[in-house]
């Protein structure tokens, strides 16, 4: 049994985000892997090292500034299960509070949890279209698409990019980087859902997870004629070769 769970599903679930944990589920499901779906919202308690995987929507500034006190109480518990292994998914807002902090305005800053070293600010343009992204997975290349729309910047410190934007804008629409990547912890910018449209992202998330739980991390294959033709058609229209 995998027990997934979705933090602040109420509030961090813009441009149908819940996707990726159907996408997550599914893919458990057709293999006879038995997984359960924990939602979380504001004020629940719960042990994050008892999950097996983590999903972070994306949400609004507004949204952001809510969660901000709370996320601060579980600060210290999701630390510890991120030590342990504990794999998480955080796209856009998501991402963007696991850093040390999002600067809306010179005097407004929503303070992150300071768990990955990184830091957001406002940009005078918003970031939004399809983007690709190659990152690497068990030692190889892979090539993921996604729609990203973000007007935060990310910049990164000390801490791995995602991957590398092959066409897009990816954390800031300067250096060439999106996302971010520590230990099993997978930030990105790309809505989409990224999950449903990436099967092998998706599947290299579950095998973390088994292999965290010292099961078998080696999946039985599935048809996924269909999720790659639909990720080449995107690949073709970014003129991706």
């Amino acid at each position: 049994m995998l027990i997934a769970g979705h933090l602040y599903p109420d509030l961090l679930n813009l441009y149908g985000d819940r996707g990726n944990l159907i996408a997550y589920s599914r893919r458990c499901l057709w293999r006879r892997i038995p997984v359960s779906v924990r939602e979380i919202p504001l004020g629940e308690p719960v042990d994050f090292r008892e999950l097996d995987f983590l999903f972070i929507g994306g949400g609004s500034d507004r949204e952001q500034g809510i969660l901000a006190e709370d996320l601060q109480r579980r600060r210290d518990n999701l630390k510890a299960a991120i030590e342990d292994g504990l794999v998480v998914l955080a796209i856009c807002g998501g991402y963007q509070v696991l850093g040390h902090y999002y600067q809306l305005t010179e005097d407004k800053v929503i303070p992150g949890l300071r768990l990955l070293d990184f830091y957001t600010r406002a940009g005078a343009k918003r970031l939004i279209g399809n983007c690709a992204v190659e990152l690497e997975l068990d030692g190889r290349p892979v090539r993921v698409t996604g729609f990203e729309n973000h007007s935060g910047q990310t910049f990164l410190g000390q801490v791995k990019p995602l991957g590398r934007v092959l066409a897009g804008y990816g954390n800031n629409g300067a250096d060439g980087l999106e996302g971010a990547r520590y230990r099993n912890v997978f930030c990105s910018y790309l809505h989409g859902p990224l999950l449903p449209k990436n099967p092998r992202l998706t599947d290299h998330l579950i095998s973390l997870a088994l292999r965290r739980r010292g099961q078998n991390p080696f999946l039985t294959p599935l048809d996924d004629r269909l999720e790659e033709q639909a990720c080449t058609a995107v690949l073709n229209r970014l003129k991706v070769r």
